[in-house]
């Protein structure tokens, strides 16, 4: 019998998942919407769309970005074969000529023997064969229906995160570990503000520069007072934040012996305690921003931020919750997600999980033991994070060098850690292959 896999969406991580597989022997039907049907997003009807920056992030290996990527091209990747044919120059970074990327990848595919494309909108999933949804950020309003019928309660529709920066960039002089009213185990670091000090900041705060939202992402801002900017929140009053997310009550500052005129409290964001989480600090600000002005908060003035705030139309699942490390469902394995939709922020980290997805669902065809990547690669401790059940209010996540477990030696300089965690990651990733693919 003729070996065949459904995968939805050909985005960056439908297209690796379908090209994967094909490539193998697979039979793939590739279902995408276009050109009978566009998200609010996109604007062609190739394949692999860039719709935001043409950047694949930094080239070096000895950065995340780039480590990743060279993972990529080990793997197999499609989309690294477009960006090497159709790279523009960017100094650092890998860009692409976004017309001329998509061109390439829509066609690789459309002549693929192995893959038929299916131009209709998926709206069920009732497929009996194994099937891979990598639908993106914008997934359809009824196919969206249909995943939280599977899935629960578990579906997001706005990404409303705060940002998370590394534990070790912090100056600990400044910061004190301790929960309210001695509850818990002083579970949250704590960056205490005096008068001075929040004034200075607040000002800063209520006259940063936002994003420019797209239509579809207004009601964003209105449907989560819950999650409401922590900039929008400081412009109904100079005290608003400060009884709100930034109270102080509860908490000594054990260098003055008296309660914080404010205080910023970091929460634990990963198993290993390398990575935290600003609380209450969703936000709207541009990048730039966030680093200027969440920077003048004490003890995080050299604050190596792994992922910054943002508020807009993202849909993705709780991972932690309904997916397992191999990027398919607990509760229906021969149903496998990759993409912005498990939780995984930005090109290339879509593109990577729909290479992972398409190799487990291989496996699976195969009757042989699907991959756990080792969390010493970028990827493999990528997936490992969405994945990761300790993981407390689920947000997407993209490459960084935080996530990956530390060096059993320590080295000062930065620039020689990474590059020292980025040989490691490739060993590593080259013996696991070896023994597996």
């Amino acid at each position: 019998m003729q070996k065949k896999v459904n995968v939805i969406g050909a985005g960056l991580a439908g297209c690796e998942a379908a090209f994967t597989l094909a490539e193998r022997g697979v039979k793939v039907s590739l279902y995408e919407m276009k050109p009978q049907k566009r998200s609010p997003a996109h604007h062609t009807d190739m394949f692999c769309e860039l719709v935001c920056s043409n950047s694949l992030k930094a080239a070096r290996i000895e950065s995340a970005a780039g480590l990743l990527k060279e993972e990529m091209r080990r793997l197999g990747s499609i989309t690294m074969q477009a960006a090497t044919n159709t790279s523009v120059s960017a100094g650092g970074a890998l860009a692409v000529d976004r017309d001329d990327f998509a061109a390439f990848v829509t066609n690789k595919i459309k002549s693929h023997p192995n893959i038929t494309v299916i131009s209709e909108e998926v709206t069920d999933i009732n497929f009996d064969d194994i099937t891979i949804i990598a639908t993106g950020p914008l997934t359809s309003d009824a196919l969206s229906e249909e995943i939280k019928k599977i899935c629960g309660d578990s579906l997001s529709f706005y990404d409303a995160a705060a940002p998370i920066v590394t534990r070790d960039s912090l100056d600990m002089s400044k910061v004190f570990a301790a929960s309210r009213y001695g509850r818990g185990d002083d579970d949250y670091l704590n960056c205490p503000f005096n008068q001075e000090e929040y004034l200075a900041f607040y000002n800063e705060l209520i006259n940063a520069e936002s994003v420019v939202l797209k239509e579809f992402e207004k009601s964003a801002l209105t449907v989560y007072e819950g999650c409401m900017p922590i900039e929008i929140m400081a412009k109904r009053g100079e005290d608003t934040i400060r009884f709100g997310p930034l109270k102080p009550v509860g908490l000594r500052d054990p260098r003055t012996d008296r309660r914080p005129w404010a205080v910023v409290q970091l929460r634990q964001e990963n198993a290993e305690g390398t990575l935290l989480n600003l609380v209450g600090f969703q936000t709207n600000l541009k990048f730039p921003e966030q680093k200027r002005v969440f920077s003048m908060i004490p003890g995080m003035e050299n604050a190596e931020f792994v992922r910054y705030g943002v508020m807009h139309r993202n849909t993705f699942i709780n991972s932690p919750k309904v997916m397992s490390a191999t990027l398919n469902l607990k509760i229906n394995p021969k149903l496998f997600f990759a993409g912005q939709i498990t939780g995984v922020e930005g090109y290339i980290e879509s593109a990577a999980s729909g290479i992972l997805a398409g190799l487990n669902a291989f496996l699976m065809l195969e009757g042989k033991e699907m991959l756990t990547l080792p969390k010493e690669t970028m990827l493999g401790a990528l997936i490992g994070y969405i994945t990761d059940e300790s993981v407390v209010d689920f947000q997407p996540m993209g490459s960084n060098m935080g996530i990956l477990p530390s060096l059993d030696v320590h080295i000062k300089s930065k620039q020689e850690r990474y590059g020292a965690l980025s040989q490691r990651a490739l060993k590593i990733l080259d013996e696991y292959l070896q023994t597996r693919l």
